[in-house]
């Protein structure tokens, strides 16, 4: 089982195939194994790293409360590809997971040789509600354990998309899920995602971030699209593909198209036609 040691952290992590790394960062509820349509296809081409943040096993559970952070996730980032020799990369990441990669963009903008940015900034608009609701997993998850809960997280409004579509994926999305450490879940709910800020605070430094990038968001995704709006707006090399009929999980509901997507997005950097302003 490959682990690295950084930032004080041991973190699981595997990489697959070879050429220019490809890294991918995992959302709140998933783990490295979310991105395997992904590997599977991008390895034939690509050095395709994958990993679990700190607080999902096999990675560490750190107990104390100040070991986690977005700003330390972003850290553990970082180290983890220097760990591996990498100087460069494609940085993607989903949700919790795209936050951690449009922010190592901004902290890292000379490692970052493009970001593919899903299903990113939840918590942007409707704060009290979203701060509100998560506050309330975070309790849920620590009195019941995640094996309570996954399925009924598994069915809300923009993830029912998922099991809509490939109800054998939502089945191992859920099991997945209820293996996730509650503890652990608990402290990147109140420590990560509700500390985090939102995307419209980083308006200006978006406008700073020279860098190609391709936002990627789902219709039923309610969240996630003003979020995506406001990157577009800002960042100077941002493109936008909104998903037709699609959820949170864009990547496992539409991997046909989101790979297609992203494999055109790499190949128009790699051609030096993808336009930053």
């Amino acid at each position: 089982m490959p682990t690295a040691k950084v930032n004080g952290v041991s973190l699981y992590y595997e990489v697959t195939g070879e050429g220019f790394p490809l890294v991918f960062s995992h959302e709140f509820a998933g783990t490295y194994k979310s991105w395997e349509p992904q590997v599977r296809f991008f390895s034939r081409r690509y050095q395709v790293i994958t990993y679990n943040h700190r607080g999902f096993p096999p990675s560490e559970v750190p107990e104390e409360t100040n070991a986690y952070s977005q700003d330390i996730l972003v850290e553990d980032l970082y180290q983890l590809l220097r760990h591996l020799g990498i100087r460069e990369a494609y940085v993607a990441g989903c949700s919790m997971g795209g936050n951690i990669a449009l922010n190592f963009g901004l902290a890292h903008p000379e490692m970052t040789r493009a970001l593919i940015i899903v299903a990113t900034g939840a918590g942007t608009t409707d704060r009290e509600i979203f701060q509100t609701k998560l506050e309330d997993m975070a309790r849920q998850v620590e009195r019941e354990g995640w094996r309570a809960v996954a399925e009924r997280y598994a069915y809300e409004p923009n993830r029912v998309q998922l099991w809509r579509k490939d109800p054998r994926g939502w089945r191992e999305f859920v099991d997945e899920l209820a293996a996730h450490s509650a503890e652990g879940s608990a402290r990147i709910i109140r420590e990560v995602i509700l500390k985090r800020p939102p995307i419209s605070a980083l308006e200006l430094k978006l406008k700073e971030l020279k860098i190609p990038a391709l936002i990627m968001v789902g219709d039923e995704d309610d969240m996630c699209l003003a979020p995506a709006l406001i990157m577009k707006q800002h960042m100077p090399g941002a493109g936008l593909l909104v998903f037709p009929q699609a959820g949170h999980a864009i990547n496992l509901e539409e991997p046909d198209i989101f790979n297609r997507a992203v494999l055109d997005f790499l190949t128009a950097v790699e051609a030096g036609k993808w336009v930053v302003r």
